[in-house]
C-alpha cells in the first residue's frame, strides 16, 4: 500500500513539473483554416511565436505542402537562409513577389504578391529552436485554397474631359459582379484623384493617394467619404444600386451640383470580401477602373449681372421708375435657384440727412418667387418686382419720390443645384451689377417761417400760452406746409470759481444749451400729433399760412424759447404727397411766466404767520423755564 502511494505521488510530481514547464513552452500561432484566396491577388499569412528562450528576434521558415505532392514539403522562404527556397520559388523570392515581412521580433507574415493556382496547399510556419531544452510546438500549419478570379467591373459612359459648369449635375455609373462558388461579398467605391495623384493599376492595387467619395460596403451599407460627409447628409451626393444584366449589378452615383474642388480623375473600385474562420473580414480581390477626368468651370468665369437703363436716369417727381436686371452666362444645364435683390445706396442730394454710404434693400425676389420689400413696407403698395422672362427681372416704382433718388444695384445670389435653398444655405456665388444713378427732379420750392407771440396781458402761471407760426410755401402746383413746434428750456448760467494769484474771482460760464423738445406737429394733411408735455396742448391752422400753438394752464416748466420749423410737401400728378425736403426754421420766441397776485399776498402771509408762531413759542418757553427755576428754589429753602 505504501509503495502504491509513493508511486502515485511520484507520478503527480512529474505531471505537475511537466505542466509547469509546458506553461512556458514554445508555441506557434497561425490563423485557423481553411483560408480562401483569389488567384492573381495577394496572400498574407501572419505567424507568431511565444514561450521561447533566447533572443527577441526569432527566425522563421515557411514550407508548402501541395495538395498533389503526397505530403512532400517545399521550402518557400526563410529569414535566415537565402538559399532556402526550392526551385519553384527561387525567382519569385528574388524578385520580391514572395517575401517575409517582419511585424516585430517574434511576429512575421508570409506575403505572396500574386497567387497562382499551384500555390494552393498547406502552409507550414516553422521556427528554429533557440531554447535551452527542446519542448513545445515549433511549427503550425494552415490550408489555403486558391479560387478563380471572377471579379468583373465595367462602366457604360466615361467622362469626356470637356469642362462642366459649376452647379451642373454629375452622374457616374459602374457595373460589377462576382461569380464564385464561395460565399463572398462585394463592395463598390467611387473616388477621385486630384492632379498629380497616382493609382496602382495592377490586380489588387490599393488606392492610397485617392479620395473616397462614397461607397457601398460589404454589408450593403452606404458610407460617404470623410471629406464628403456633409454633402451626403445634405442630399447633394447619392449612391443607388440597380439590377443589371449578365450577373452584374449597376451602381449609380450622383452629385447634384459639382463644385470647383470636384475637378480631378474619377474611378470606380470593386472589392471582393470573405469572412475567415476566425470571423474576421478579409479583402481577397480588388479592381479599379478609371472613369475619366472632370474639369469644373467656375460660374464666376461666365456669369454676369447687368442692369438697365445704363448710367444715370433723371425723372420728374411722381413719374414711374422702371429698372431691369438681367442674369447672363448661367449655363442651361445648371439647375440653380436665384435670389434677386435691388439695393439702393444713399441719395444724390447734398442734404446731410439723406446722403450717405449705407446701402439698403429696396425689394427682393426669393428663389421660390416670393417678393418682399425692405424697411419701407409702404412701397409694397406703390411698386412691384416681377420676373418678366428667364433670367430677367424688373423693379417698378409707380410714383417715384425724392426719397427714391440714389444709386441702384441688382444683386444676384446663385444657389447651384438647389432650386429652393434653405435660409441657412450659403450661396454658391453672389454678383452685383453696375450702379444706376436715379435723380428725381422736383419743382423749385421756397419755404419761410416766422414765429410770434401775440400782444396781450402778461403771462402768468395758469394762463394760456398762444404762439403763431406764419409759414409760406412758394412753388408751382399744390403744396402744403408741415409745421413743428419745439421748445428749449431757459439756459442756466453756471458760476464757477477760477483761482487767481491775488484772489478767487467767480466768473459765469456760457449758458448751457440743451436740446429742444418737440411739443407738437401739424402735418401736411391736417393731422395733429401732440407729444409728451405736462400741460394740455392744442394746435390748429388759422388760415392758409398761419398756424397756432396753445398751451393751456401753463406751468413754470412750460416757459422757455419756442420756435417753429416748416417743411414743404408737394403733390404729384397722381395725387400722392411727397416730402420736397425744402424746409425753414423760424426765429425763437422767449416765453416767461410771472407769479399771480394771489401768490404775492400768500407769500408774506405765510411768512408772517410762521414768524408769529415762532416768537410766541419762544416767549412761552422762556417764561415757563424761569417760573420752573424759581419754584425749584423756593422748595429748596423750605
Amino acid at each position: 500500500m505504501r509503495t502504491a502511494m509513493a508511486s502515485m505521488k511520484t507520478t503527480l510530481f512529474v505531471l505537475l513539473h511537466w505542466g509547469l514547464q509546458c506553461a512556458v513552452c514554445r508555441d506557434i500561432f497561425l490563423p485557423p483554416g481553411t483560408l480562401y484566396r483569389v488567384a492573381g491577388f495577394p496572400l498574407s499569412l501572419p505567424c507568431a511565436v511565444s514561450g521561447y528562450d533566447g533572443p527577441r528576434t526569432q527566425d522563421f521558415e515557411w514550407f508548402l505542402i501541395r495538395d498533389d505532392a503526397n505530403g512532400r514539403q517545399m521550402g518557400v522562404v526563410s529569414t535566415r537562409d537565402k538559399g532556402f527556397p526550392y526551385a519553384p520559388f527561387q525567382a519569385r523570392v528574388k524578385s520580391g513577389e514572395v517575401r517575409v515581412e517582419r511585424d516585430s521580433g517574434d511576429k512575421v507574415r508570409l506575403v505572396i504578391q500574386r497567387l497562382r493556382a499551384d500555390d494552393q496547399g498547406k502552409y507550414e510556419c516553422y521556427t528554429p529552436s533557440t531554447d535551452i531544452t527542446y519542448q513545445g510546438n515549433y511549427s503550425a500549419k494552415v490550408p489555403v485554397k486558391v479560387i478563380p478570379d471572377t471579379l468583373q467591373i465595367s462602366f457604360t459612359r466615361s467622362l469626356t474631359g470637356q469642362p462642366v459648369p459649376e452647379g451642373a449635375e454629375l452622374t457616374l455609373t459602374c457595373s460589377a459582379g462576382i461569380q464564385s462558388e464561395q460565399l463572398t461579398h462585394l463592395s463598390i467605391t467611387f473616388g477621385k484623384r486630384g492632379a498629380g495623384e497616382g493609382l496602382d493599376s495592377g490586380a489588387g492595387g490599393e488606392v492610397s493617394t485617392a479620395r473616397e467619395i462614397i461607397s457601398v460596403d460589404k454589408l450593403l451599407g452606404v458610407v460617404p467619404g470623410h471629406s464628403y460627409k456633409k454633402r451626403y447628409d445634405d442630399g447633394e451626393i447619392t449612391l443607388e444600386k440597380r439590377n443589371g444584366e449578365a450577373g452584374l449589378d449597376v451602381y449609380v452615383m450622383k452629385m447634384r451640383a459639382v463644385q470647383p474642388q470636384d475637378t480631378g480623375t474619377y474611378f470606380c473600385e470593386a472589392s471582393q470580401w470573405i469572412r475567415d474562420p476566425d470571423r474576421s473580414w478579409q479583402k481577397i480581390a480588388q479592381r479599379t477602373l478609371d472613369i475619366g477626368n472632370l474639369t469644373v468651370q467656375q460660374l464666376a468665369a461666365s456669369l454676369s449681372i447687368t442692369s438697365s437703363p445704363k448710367g444715370e436716369v433723371t425723372l420728374q417727381v411722381g413719374s414711374p421708375l422702371i429698372l431691369t436686371c438681367e442674369v447672363l452666362g448661367l449655363p442651361s444645364e445648371v439647375n440653380a435657384g436665384l435670389l434677386v435683390q435691388w439695393m439702393k445706396r444713399g441719395s444724390v442730394r447734398s442734404d446731410v440727412a439723406w446722403s450717405g454710404g449705407v446701402e439698403v434693400e429696396v425689394a427682393r425676389m426669393s428663389p421660390d418667387g416670393v417678393v418682399s420689400w425692405g424697411d419701407d413696407l409702404s412701397r409694397a403698395s406703390g411698386g412691384s418686382m416681377e420676373k418678366v422672362a428667364e433670367g430677367r427681372y424688373s423693379l417698378k416704382l409707380f410714383s417715384a419720390q425724392p426719397l427714391d433718388s440714389g444709386v441702384y444695384r441688382c444683386v444676384v445670389s446663385v444657389y447651384a443645384g438647389r432650386a429652393n435653398p434653405g435660409q441657412s444655405t450659403p450661396a454658391t456665388l453672389t454678383q452685383r451689377s453696375e450702379g444706376v444713378t436715379v435723380n428725381l427732379k422736383s419743382k423749385d420750392v421756397l419755404v419761410a417761417a416766422v414765429a410770434q407771440l401775440p400782444r396781450g396781458p402778461l403771462l402768468k402761471r395758469g394762463s394760456t400760452i398762444t404762439l403763431i407760426c406764419n409759414a409760406t410755401v412758394t412753388t408751382t402746383g399744390p403744396a402744403q406746409a408741415q409745421v413743428q413746434w419745439l421748445r428749449w428750456p431757459i439756459p442756466e448760467r453756471v458760476v464757477k470759481k477760477v483761482p487767481r494769484p491775488a484772489s478767487d474771482v467767480a466768473l459765469p460760464d456760457p449758458p448751457v444749451v440743451q436740446k429742444p423738445r418737440l411739443v407738437a406737429v401739424l402735418k401736411y394733411d391736417g393731422v395733429a400729433e401732440i407729444y409728451a408735455n405736462g400741460s394740455e396742448v392744442s394746435v390748429d391752422r388759422l388760415s392758409a399760412g398761419s398756424y397756432r400753438l396753445r398751451v393751456h394752464a401753463a406751468t413754470m416748466e412750460d416757459q422757455g424759447m419756442y420756435a417753429c420749423h416748416a417743411q414743404a410737401w408737394g403733390q404729384d400728378q397722381h395725387g400722392g404727397w411727397y416730402n420736397t425736403r425744402a424746409k425753414a426754421e423760424s426765429n425763437a420766441v422767449n416765453v416767461y411766466l410771472y407769479a399771480k397776485a394771489a401768490d404775492l399776498i400768500l407769500i408774506p402771509l405765510v411768512i408772517g404767520v410762521s414768524s408769529a408762531l415762532f416768537v410766541g413759542i419762544v416767549i412761552i418757553a422762556t417764561v415757563t423755564c424761569c417760573f420752573m427755576k424759581r419754584l425749584a428754589r423756593q422748595r429748596a429753602q423750605k
